[in-house]
């Protein structure tokens, strides 16, 4: 075996060992200073293993809670910060660019991309891809004068599965057609 294939083979090998946790975004410290400026801030933390605790207290009966019980099986994490600020300008653009440029080809591919001059709200979503038809990763990001949301979850989705998510773990429902987020309180 030639060294380049002996490196590729190592390389391949320590990318597999790297738990899928390890590829999520990393928000930058100037983002998490905003909770001092906000009037009202969610932080949501979740690993693999906090995700199957909180699975537990879902219902195998009723059929949301059974849907949603069966989405996080396959997550490895799910990360939301949302900000609420009582004036305009208490975040920067580079808050944002700085996680936006995190989530790049070819890994991610930015599905959604919605801006609105009039109001001044701007959404993006960003699908990473999975294997066989499967999504490994999503990420949203809702900017408004306002309000910041970003919402990371990482592991195993069905594309089809993603409108269970909204309103659990403090993750927002996405109207795209809408241009906005809508938060819905967990039962």
């Amino acid at each position: 075996m030639s060294i380049a294939r002996m490196i590729l083979a190592a390389g391949i090998l320590t990318a597999a060992a790297i738990p899928s946790g390890a590829q999520e975004i990393k928000l930058p410290p100037d983002l998490e200073k905003l909770a001092d400026k906000a009037e009202q801030s969610v932080d949501v933390t979740m690993n693999k293993s906090m995700l199957q605790m909180a699975a537990r207290f879902l219902s195998d009966h009723d059929g949301d809670e059974a849907k949603t019980r069966k989405l996080i099986a396959g997550l490895d994490s799910v990360i939301v910060r949302s900000f609420e600020f009582a004036r305009d300008g208490e975040y920067s653009a580079a808050d944002v660019d700085a996680v936006r440029a995190q989530i790049q080809a070819p890994a991610w591919s930015r599905i959604v991309g919605v801006r609105s001059k009039s109001s001044g709200e701007n959404a993006d979503v960003y699908f990473k891809n999975g294997a066989n038809g499967q999504l490994g990763g999503v990420v949203v990001i809702s900017a408004e004068p306002r309000r910041l949301t970003i919402v990371n979850i990482i592991g195993t989705l069905d594309p089809t599965q993603l409108g269970d998510l909204g309103g659990q773990f403090g993750i927002p429902r996405l109207d795209v057609a809408g241009i906005r987020m809508e938060r819905k309180e967990s039962k």
